[in-house]
């Protein structure tokens, strides 16, 4: 990227998708096609190198995408920063800050299975920062695709206004090519790579089809159009520049995604893909990016393209290396450049830039600047994921991205006592790259809890501590993040009195606690005193009380979540009073009022997809069924049967042996975190019984 292209002609994408979609074999096309390298590796090779973005060996053994990895190339003109993101939803996260800082996505589909449960989740990290997308319908010559079932499934799944801009030429082992809908002609794709595209007439027997279809998509774009709405009314013939813009002003509105049909690993239409990127997607000054300024009470301002302006980055993402702490950093407004002075808007830290590098992969090519529209990254620069930095002319923050909760965690110990260093280094290089990734100590048993997305996450973790570290760890069994709730509202009246030789302590509240009805909040005050029966200074004091009270649940232990608390009165002593005082009033009466409202254990529910051939449906069913699995919908295709359900996280553990050993190997499994749930009376019963247990034990 040391060419400087004009700004709109740079794209910033990611490639996003469930899992094995193809997204890596992909980017491996783009990469080629693009000659950034000049040899096709595959993403479980046999040569094993392994495919160019899944750079760590855990990715290349496994054949999974594990972290994001970005690259940038020239494609006719056009300048693609392009980041290759993983598809298990136990590195979600890594979608999140992607998509936080893209322009563009391609959202990878397979032709045989269609919209698949982590297509969803994706789906809805897009809205969530605003992403147009186009959509490529992969894997073309597999048996049974069929991509007009997926984007059947598209309209209905993801609710989108899918329509294809190029139609296949055959499908399964008979899909030679495809047809651009746009400029009514037929591409196939020659060579040992598919790197010559030959293009010719469309074959006659789907003219017809192909013109019924370039008509459905000239309807669908005159929506939004209005030289191509009022042409189509007409009747008139649509100019391919015409349908172009019409295309690309409907996709940007996200209320149309363009789909292309083709096969990454069979060199088909990956070249057609990158076309559509350049001509439907945004360059970063047609994307709506903000800042608060912290120098007007946190005014909203928009953020401009614009080289002359003051210049505004943010970091998305830390990589602890060999060589100290890379970080990724996308820059919105303004020119920065090696040896400038930025400031980091989060921590009020001035700092140097030491060195500007454009990565491709784990390759690190220097760079002297970098502009508005650029991903880059920094070395030697010692910050937080989701900090913003300025020239330090203006204080803009920029808000950061949507971080989901650990849903599981597990008890770590380095095997011998000298590693403990090590243990401590690795613990905190993972948690500054991966915000999901979170370490607190046990007091009560004076163990280190890691807590993480799944079993797959922590287990990549624990790997990676023994790789990169070289430290051997003994690893607990997992344990389900529960959370207590309140199902009830429930009164409170606590005098907390002590008597001392010297001054006492006075505090009294008054007030209630009732279920907010969103577990993902875990907590709300409501401050409803009148007439000063607490004094002002006191009223932050018991809030902190009852934050404290919150963190452990009476039951089995657990954080309370979902909970309001309204202190409408209480009262207070001239002398004795104190900010101590009220805060042990706060706690004593949170607790007092916990005893009468109904208190729940709250257990994860999953979301559970799992796949497998007909025949062993019935079994598939019975395994879900067992683990407290409820079945929500269950479809067959092409011989396999797919089931949907909700199941308890906690009764998930050893599933994936089970389900192997029930369908000869043959049955696969999605999961992701759906919402908290009540546990069965009879099941918390139990738990109570066993936590009162424990705590007898310890005391």
């Amino acid at each position: 990227m040391s060419t400087r292209v004009p700004i709109d002609k740079v794209r910033n994408i990611g490639i996003s998708a469930h899992i094995d979609s193809g997204k890596t074999t992909f980017s491996e096309r783009v990469l080629f096609y693009t000659k950034k390298i000049h040899k096709i590796e595959e993403v479980k090779g046999k040569s094993g190198v392994g495919a160019t973005m899944d750079f760590m060996d855990l990715e290349r053994e496994k054949g999974i995408t594990i972290q994001s990895a970005a690259t940038y190339c020239i494609w006719n003109g056009y300048n693609i920063n392009l980041i290759d993101t993983p598809g298990h939803v136990d590195f979600t996260i890594e979608v999140e800050r992607s998509l936080r800082v893209l322009d563009g996505a391609v959202l990878v589909i397979c032709a045989v299975a269609g919209v698949q449960s982590q297509s969803i989740t994706v789906d809805r990290q897009m809205r969530r920062y605003n992403v147009p997308r186009i959509c490529f319908i992969n894997k073309m010559d597999r048996a049974g695709a069929n991509p007009f079932r997926a984007i059947k499934m598209m309209r209905e799944k993801l609710r989108l206004n899918a329509h294809f801009i190029n139609y296949p030429i055959g499908a399964e082992d008979k899909y030679l090519g495809c047809v651009d809908l746009v400029n009514m002609k037929a591409y196939y794709f020659d060579g040992d790579n598919g790197e010559i595209v030959r293009e010719e007439e469309i074959p006659a027997s789907l003219l017809e089809e192909c013109k019924k279809s370039r008509e459905e998509l000239v309807a669908a774009v005159g929506e939004f159009d209005d030289v191509v709405g009022i042409k189509y009314i007409e009747g008139k013939e649509v100019s391919v520049d015409e349908l172009r813009t019409a295309i690309r002003k409907a996709t940007l509105t996200l209320k149309f995604v363009p789909v292309i049909v083709g096969a990454a690993y069979k060199n088909k239409g990956v070249q057609l893909a990158l076309d559509a990127v350049n001509y439907y997607l945004p360059d970063p000054t047609e994307a709506k990016n903000y800042a608060l300024d912290q120098n007007q009470k946190e005014a909203k301002i928009e953020l401009l393209s614009d080289f002359k302006k003051p210049f505004v980055g943010l970091a998305f993402k830390l990589d602890e290396g060999r060589y100290g702490q890379l970080t990724y950093m996308r820059v919105y407004q303004g020119t920065v450049g090696k040896g400038d002075v930025i400031f980091n808007c989060n921590n009020d830290k001035k700092l140097k830039v030491p060195r500007l590098v454009h990565m491709h992969a784990d390759e690190m090519n220097d760079v002297d600047e970098a502009q508005a529209g650029d991903i880059v990254a920094l070395f030697g620069v010692d910050c937080a994921s989701g900090d913003t930095f300025t020239d330090g002319t203006i204080k803009y923050t920029m808000t950061s991205m949507y971080i989901p909760n650990a849903v599981m965690s597990l008890a770590i110990a380095p095997k011998d006592k000298q590693g403990q260093n090590t243990f401590s280094k690795a613990l905190n290089k993972f948690t500054k790259e991966d915000p999901t990734f979170r370490v607190h100590r046990d007091e009560e048993s004076a163990q280190t809890i890691i807590s993480g997305m799944g079993e797959l996450h922590l287990e990549i973790y624990c790997e990676r501590i023994k790789r990169e570290f070289n430290c051997e760890v003994i690893v607990g069994k997992p344990q389900v993040a529960f959370r207590e709730a309140i199902t009830q509202r429930a009164d409170f009246n606590y005098t907390h009195k002590k008597q001392t030789g010297g001054a006492g302590q006075f505090g009294r509240v008054i007030g209630y606690i009732e279920p907010i009805g969103d577990n993902q909040k875990p907590y709300e005050f409501v401050d409803d005193i009148f007439g000063g029966s607490i004094p002002r200074e006191f009223v932050p004091a018991c809030d902190k009380g009852f934050q404290e009270a919150i963190k452990e649940g009476r039951l089995i232990g657990f954080p309370i979540v979902g909970v309001r608390v309204v202190l409408t009165d209480g009262a207070y002593h001239a002398v004795d009073s104190s900010e101590i005082a009220f805060k042990t009033a706060a706690i004593m009466g949170f607790r007092e009022a916990y005893e009468k409202a109904g208190a729940v254990v709250l257990e994860p529910i999953m979301k559970l997809e799992t796949s497998a051939p007909e025949e062993f449906q019935g079994s598939v069913m019975g395994q879900i069924n067992q683990r407290r699995g409820i079945i929500v919908n269950s479809t067959t295709n092409e011989g396999f049967c797919v089931a949907e359900a909700d199941v308890p996280l906690n009764e998930m553990f050893g599933y994936s042996t089970d389900l192997r050993s029930a369908t000869q190997g043959k049955g696969e499994f999605t999961m992701e975190f759906a919402r908290y749930a009540p546990v069965p009376r009879n099941i918390q019963e139990e738990m109570v019984k066993k936590h009162q247990e424990k705590r007898a034990k310890e005391k």
